[in-house]
């Protein structure tokens, strides 16, 4: 009896992601043109996006989204699983980062999701970085939220207090659990932050990590409707590639987790400057040798076990 129960709740362990997959909503990624060769590994899209479809009125106050229309990207960020050794990584991309854009010419990355939607920002990307991308994962502000919530919220350890009234939050410092709302303005803020786009990054890469640690708990997995919840919830929140398998997805899930114990590493791409001056406004110019060779390490499967020179989000130049 007792193996029968163990095998019933196994099963369901297994197919609930997979019911939750199938019913996930796809959106076109393919880039035109030339595309770079397949490299080492395999290297993943991550976009949280400022999508507020779905939401009431109600819920957009709670959340204090505002009320702007279509869907920019608030969050870019490269997963890259090494087919040898060395440890995958999460890479945040500035959304500032000034680029050149397919048949548009140079401007902040940003705008590449703006005028083409994910197809092109997967283009940009791929001419920046000589990575071919191979599967892309999109969230919008609701779905994050709902993630956060069907855990009962996640724990997260302040250093200090944040309070930033553009993303609604007031965080005291020290250790507490954030739902969905206060996770939400959380990883959004960045005019409190004394380094911007730089800092929020790293608080992206972080919570995202502690999302998935949360997630692997006995509290999530062994509780059927919890665990029901939270991958349904995410299921319904996110956009995937056409092209994009439960693999790739699994890889994604896996490499968030891994950044919360050390087992992957949490980087920024190399930047000379967070406040240039460039015909679109203030942006960030990445720093093209220590750029170039971190992505040369990642399209040759050069095992990375440290964060690379630069990668620490500091600006390294002018």
């Amino acid at each position: 009896m007792v193996l029968l129960l163990l095998a019933a709740w196994l099963a369901f362990v297994v197919i609930t992601p997979l019911h939750a997959w199938a019913a996930v909503s796809r959106v076109d990624t393919e880039p035109q043109g030339d595309r770079p060769a397949a490299g080492s590994g395999s290297t993943y899209l991550l976009v949280g996006s400022d999508s507020r479809e779905g939401l009431s009125a109600e819920d957009r106050s709670r959340l204090g989204t505002g009320s702007s229309e279509g869907r920019r990207t608030d969050s870019i960020i490269l997963v890259h699983v090494p087919s040898g050794g060395g440890k995958p990584a999460l890479i945040s991309v500035p959304r500032d980062s000034y680029l050149e854009i397919p048949g548009e010419g140079r401007n902040k990355v940003n705008a590449a999701f703006a005028i083409g939607g994910p197809a092109l920002l997967v283009a940009t990307l791929e001419d920046a970085t000589g990575l071919r991308i191979d599967g892309y994962v999109e969230i919008g502000f609701g779905g994050f939220a709902s993630v956060v919530d069907s855990l009962g919220g996640v724990e997260m350890c302040l250093p200090k207090a944040l309070a930033d009234e553009k993303a609604h939050i007031d965080l005291p410092a020290g250790c507490q659990t954030l739902d969905g709302a206060n996770a939400l303005g959380y990883v959004r803020a960045r005019y409190s932050d004394p380094r911007g786009d730089l800092g929020r990054a790293e608080r992206q890469r972080q919570f995202l990590g502690a999302v998935m640690r949360q997630a692997a708990t006995p509290s999530t997995v062994l509780i059927p409707t919890r665990w029901w919840q939270f991958t349904h919830s995410a299921a319904e929140g996110v956009l995937v590639g056409e092209d994009t398998s439960v693999v790739d997805a699994a890889r994604i899930l896996s490499t968030m987790r891994k950044v919360s114990s050390d087992e992957a590493l949490s980087l920024v791409v190399p930047v000379a400057s967070t406040n240039a001056s460039t015909s679109a406004g203030s942006a960030v110019l990445w720093d093209d040798e220590r750029a170039g060779a971190l992505f040369t390490m990642l399209r040759e499967g050069t095992p990375l076990e440290v964060p690379p020179e630069g990668t620490d989000g500091k600006p390294t130049g002018g």
